[in-house]
């Protein structure tokens, strides 16, 4: 706008900082300034139409300008908040065990439609949060551009002034992404959606197999890894009969070999219309420990938000008969 920088640095603040303001009076600002902010900018929220909410986790529903709708979550946990963002309007991953892979992509979203799900659930929670995991509604490393801006507003000192090292990004392992990602300026954590350890099963689950094979997209992970000196994280959803037998556990161990990475198991958040069952507890200890004999590294992710449909792969953007 030909303005000077240092202005910059006085609106930044009021937009994305402890004020979270959608207007600029009060700043130290010309009356010129003023007008010509007022007149090129805005900073409308999405429309929040729907919040339930449970110990764990809060569940927002948004309706976009054009009238589509996407879902968030602030993840409650004891060490801080994390706020769980969607990327597109709709998915076109396909995966078989995930609501949100049933709904077809419609566009990707702006920076300033993910940007306003973090202020709006700020904003509402009255809490700031202390990370951002992008990982709602949609596949970040095909709307590369827009989650990269995103995640440079949300780690500005002059704003939220989250670290990088807090913002969790999940990809069902968009190879070309995964290596564009380890060259950006935001080295985010990296966390892949493996979910099988052979190309014949994870096919079944996951379609973008068949574009990206299991050692294609290993191999990325090895080298953002080994480019960042970042631990990857692999997704491992417990699906009964499926993926958790104890040879599953081993082949997956092998996939791993050296690498600087460590498995993340996921409870199955099983819908009422869907063919998949959780892996009982029993045998998910079991996987655990083969894991663990192997000398992989393995934790089991806390499920926050299950009885309100907020937990991993419960997101749908259609809301819930369950106002709160």
């Amino acid at each position: 706008m030909g303005e000077r920088a240092s202005r910059a640095d006085t609106i930044f603040p009021a937009v994305y900082g402890e004020r979270l303001a959608d207007t600029f009076d009060g700043l130290p600002l010309n009356t010129a300034t003023l007008e010509r902010l007022r007149s090129g900018l805005t900073f409308t929220l999405p429309e929040r139409i729907q919040t339930l909410t449970s110990d764990t986790a809060d569940k927002y529903l948004w309706r976009l300008s054009d009238g589509c709708t996407v879902e968030s979550v602030l993840m409650k946990h004891e060490f801080g908040h994390n706020i769980c963002v969607s990327t597109q309007v709709g998915c076109n991953m396909g995966c078989a065990f995930c609501v949100s892979g049933r709904l077809k992509r419609r566009r990707d979203l702006t920076v300033s439609e993910m940007a306003g799900q973090v202020v709006g659930t700020a904003r509402h929670s009255g809490i700031r949060p202390g990370g951002i995991s992008i990982m709602g509604i949609g596949e970040p490393l095909e709307n590369f551009d827009n989650v990269l801006d995103f995640i440079g507003i949300m780690t500005y000192p002059k704003g939220f002034d989250i670290g990088i090292k807090h913002i969790t990004l999940s990809t069902c392992g968009v190879v070309p992404g995964i290596y564009k990602l380890a060259e950006s300026a935001y080295p985010v954590n990296l966390a892949i959606s493996l979910h099988a350890p052979t190309d014949e099963l994870r096919g079944k689950l996951m379609p973008i197999t068949r574009r990206y094979p299991i050692s294609e997209v290993m191999g990325a992970a090895r080298d953002y890894s080994e480019k960042l000196n970042r631990r990857i994280t692999l997704e491992y959803v417990m699906l009964d009969g499926v993926n958790d037998s104890d040879e599953c556990a081993a082949q997956l161990a092998g996939l791993i070999g050296s690498m600087n990475a460590y498995v993340n198991l996921i409870r199955y958040n099983s819908g009422a219309d869907s063919e998949f069952r959780c892996s009982p507890h029993e045998r998910i200890m079991g996987f655990y420990d083969t894991l663990k004999k192997h000398g992989v590294g393995v934790t089991m992710r806390r499920s926050l938000g299950d009885t309100i449909n907020a937990a991993c792969g419960q997101l749908s953007a259609h809301g819930s008969d369950n106002k709160a």
